[in-house]
């Protein structure tokens, strides 16, 4: 029987339920249903307050106290839409050994050495001597750089009591726990409490925080999706554990873009800015190779050069394989399908394997021709020219369509030297410099890659 006047809220998406579910119907999580009182609480009329500031026309409020300060990390401020805005709250998730405490200690350093005020590193995953092994490692150590070991919400306020900090980084949410709130660290009560908490204390002292977040097995941030709600900005720390490069991409930001990537490299002696990474992703040959394709893909405002990889050879099995690494998988098929039905290249009993160089992720559409014009290479034993960039998406029925910012993209391929370029029709203003040839089918792009 069901309890008379309980009812049973999400807290993720916050729904409700006459009765306790291990699962949420709505948005599919386990176990963050809790109970409440009353289903139906009698509506209680609110007396009229003093407000703490009277309201004012809007073209009236300081715009001073809101403007962003650099972290002295140049990659880091590009994501961050110039740098840290007074009372605003980051989240940086990202998976265990990515580099965020790292990166972090970094952006601490440079506030310590740059800014009057103090910056306030507070660690609940590792103890004090750990952190100071890791500063002294990567060369971040400043007189104004202070160090806190806590995992109690209340021990955190009051060292920023005692230290009055300019920047608080707290590593990691989901390691506190608040004294007044019932549940493990970690939990999704604890977590929405303490980030409840550190947000109030941001928006009270005008006081940047900087919050490590950790991520699920999908790569989403752990807990409460409130918790992303809550802050003002969101970065995820992205990164191959084979490769040295690092990605800080930004997903919610109230204060700018929000599509904006930063660029890293993971040194042993720390991490450093890349700000021209697009010979990362290029593997520059001393002659032509057949299955390579060059492409410039775009994230954020910045172009980035990237090479496509195909493989095509003899299956030895009943069915052949299809693996991808660094593109998305069901794309590749799609392009596969469309490259044999309407380009005429066969390789039903072949093995196709398409991947990206340094570890670079692209899921654009703007990648489809380099990978037809790679796998195509690839069958035909035939290497394109290493000064072709290809650009244009490809659709189901062989047409290759139009992308943005074809105009941003061959300038950066001019600048690196490319010669040659394949793209849609109708491609906009073109810089100077380089060959564009105007494809407006996938066999059209077969031929004048091969002659070009």
């Amino acid at each position: 029987m069901v309890k008379k006047g309980i009812s049973y809220r999400c807290g993720e998406c916050g729904y409700e339920a006459a009765k306790w579910v291990g699962r949420c119907p709505e948005c599919q999580a386990w176990g963050t249903l809790e109970e409440r009182g009353d289903a139906r609480p009698a509506i209680a009329r609110v007396a009229a307050g003093a407000p703490s500031a009277p309201a004012r026309p809007i073209g009236q409020v300081d715009l001073e106290s809101a403007r962003a300060r650099a972290t002295g990390v140049p990659e880091l401020d590009r994501v961050l839409g110039g740098g840290l805005v007074p009372g605003a709250v980051v989240l940086l998730a990202g998976e265990p050994g990515v580099g965020k405490s790292t990166l972090l200690l970094e952006v601490a350093y440079q506030w310590a050495a740059s800014a009057e005020q103090p910056a306030l590193y507070v660690t609940g995953e590792e103890s004090a001597g750990q952190v100071r092994l890791r500063a002294e490692r990567t060369g971040n150590l400043h007189e104004r750089m202070f160090l806190a070991a806590e995992s109690d919400l209340s021990a955190i306020l009051g060292h920023v009591d005692a230290v009055r900090p300019g920047v608080l980084i707290v590593d990691s949410v989901q390691t506190m726990a608040s004294p007044q709130v019932e549940g493990a660290p970690g939990g999704v009560t604890q977590v929405r409490a303490v980030t409840a908490g550190l947000v109030a204390l941001a928006k009270e002292r005008n006081l940047p925080i900087v919050l490590v977040g950790h991520v699920t097995k999908d790569g989403s941030v752990a807990g409460p999706r409130v918790l992303e709600h809550l802050v003002d900005v969101v970065l995820h720390f992205e990164g191959d554990r084979h490769s040295t490069l690092r990605l800080v991409r930004g997903v919610k930001n109230r204060f700018g873009p929000a599509d904006e990537i930063g660029c890293f490299e993971l040194r042993d002696d720390g991490i450093v800015g890349v700000p021209d990474p697009s010979g990362l992703f290029l593997n520059r040959h001393e002659d032509a190779v057949p299955g390579t394709a060059i492409t410039v893909t775009v994230e954020g405002k910045r172009p980035l050069l990237c090479e496509v990889q195909a493989l095509v050879s003899k299956s030895s099995l009943p069915q052949p394989r299809r693996a991808v690494s660094g593109l998305d998988s069901a794309r590749v098929g799609m392009v596969l399908a469309v490259l044999e039905k309407r380009g005429g290249v066969r390789f039903g009993e072949q093995d196709v394997y398409a991947a990206t160089v340094g570890g670079m992720k692209v899921t654009e559409p703007a990648v489809d021709l380099a990978v037809v014009l790679a796998i195509a290479s690839s069958v035909q034993d035939v290497a394109l020219s290493p000064r072709l960039v290809s650009l244009g998406e490809v659709g189901l029925a062989g047409e290759i369509r139009r992308v943005t910012g074809v105009g941003r993209r061959l300038a950066e391929a001019v600048r690196l030297g490319f010669t040659h370029a394949i793209v849609p029709p109708d491609p906009g203003k073109l810089p100077d410099g380089i060959r564009v040839l105007e494809v407006a089918t996938v066999a059209e792009a077969l031929n004048a890659a091969m002659k070009a």
